[in-house]
């Protein structure tokens, strides 16, 4: 049994016929092919897979894509392309706020959500906004720096 989905991916509709108990994540990265909607732990606790639903921050691989029916996705890949990308984007490649690289795309996601509803956030809002997002590598102080420099650049 199929039921077909309708959303808006990256700002392009998209009708699949898909699995009623498929994961938002696993429709994004095997039937779209958007591969920087990472998947690490399935449970929700590593924010590797945070994409934004209505434009506000969400764990994919817990999401049942059905409930993305009627509404607007955006993953790491609509965010910014390479040639213009988002000020966090740029500020996390330029500042090297990652390591290995796994967890960016989740922080790139929430802290663009977060961005979008404030502007100037202080440091203690930027922790709070990203405390969904794990990352093994880095201890998270330039990750912080770098969506603090984002909201600079994005109220320039």
């Amino acid at each position: 049994m199929t039921a077909t989905i309708r959303m808006t991916v990256n700002g392009k509709p998209v009708v699949l016929d898909i699995n009623p108990d498929e994961m938002l994540a696993d429709v994004l990265r095997e039937r779209l092919g958007l591969l920087g909607t990472k998947i690490g732990c399935r449970e929700g606790e590593c924010g590797a897979c945070t994409v934004l639903l209505e434009g506000q921050p969400v764990v994919s691989c817990l999401l049942p894509a059905l409930k993305a029916n009627d509404r607007s996705v955006v993953t790491v890949e609509g965010l910014g392309p390479p040639q213009d990308p988002h000020p966090v984007q740029e500020k996390m490649a330029l500042m090297g706020a990652s390591q290995c690289g796994y967890c960016s795309p989740g922080f790139v996601m929430s802290a663009a959500a977060l961005l979008d509803e404030n502007a100037s956030p202080s440091v203690e809002e930027i922790k709070e906004a990203i405390t969904g997002n794990l990352c093994r590598c880095t201890g998270y102080a330039k990750i912080i720096l770098a969506i603090r420099e984002a909201a600079r650049a994005k109220s320039h």
